[in-house]
């Protein structure tokens, strides 16, 4: 019993993990989907990785890219970064769902018909043959001094179930960074000031909640 809980409360973590964007948090693995790695290249040079789960947009995983740049420069004492080989993957699967009904009515399929000389076909479930059937319902042939039929008219059709086809994205970012001291090159769009950026981005990180 205590091992069938602990089962119910890791599935029930692992859910309530992806039911919310991905946090600022530091990524299982580098290049993983669910936080930021960064590789040291040079003293002044990291490849830096933001991955997100589909929850998370396009705007927010460049956004924390740019933020953990940032804290790196400042944490290093430089003032500015420039972003080389800056790129962002999209990760496309299709998703599709049914319906949990799998047995429907289909009149094209389980017709009845009435007869003078036999009455209702037993294919009719509600016919004065004797009501509803548990051998219609699974496919049973039945005959009878007053009607007949053969099969049931319920049955699994897939073109009457409810499908849902969903495109589910996700977005990883990744950039070289170049950490300079002094003002940054104003001939280069790609170069940032690390306090202002932390400044204006501080607002919009989400970090993962304490346990």
């Amino acid at each position: 019993m205590k091992i069938q809980k602990l089962i119910a409360l890791f599935v029930f973590s692992i859910l309530a993990s992806c039911t919310t964007a991905t946090p600022y948090q530091p990524a299982t693995k580098t290049g993983s989907y669910d936080g930021f790695s960064q590789t040291n290249i040079e003293k002044d040079r990291v490849r830096i990785t933001f991955g997100g789960n589909s929850l998370t947009d396009r705007e927010t995983v460049e956004n924390y890219l740019l933020f953990r740049a940032a804290e790196i420069a400042l944490e290093k004492n430089f003032d500015h970064f420039i972003l080389v080989k800056r790129d962002v993957e999209e990760k496309k699967r299709i998703r599709t769902t049914t319906s949990s009904n799998s047995s429907i009515y289909d009149p094209y399929f389980g017709y009845s018909f009435f007869s003078p000389n036999f009455g209702w076909s037993q294919r009719y479930p509600y016919s004065s043959f004797g009501g509803f059937s548990s051998a219609r319902l699974y496919g049973r042939a039945r005959f009878g001094h007053r009607g007949f039929g053969y099969g049931s008219a319920f049955r699994y059709d897939p073109f009457f179930d409810d499908i849902e086809i969903r495109e589910i994205i996700k977005y990883k970012a990744t950039a070289e960074v170049v950490f300079g001291e002094g003002n940054k090159p104003k001939d280069k769009e790609n170069a940032f000031n690390a306090s202002e950026v932390h400044a204006n981005l501080k607002g919009e990180i989400i970090r993962p909640e304490i346990k």
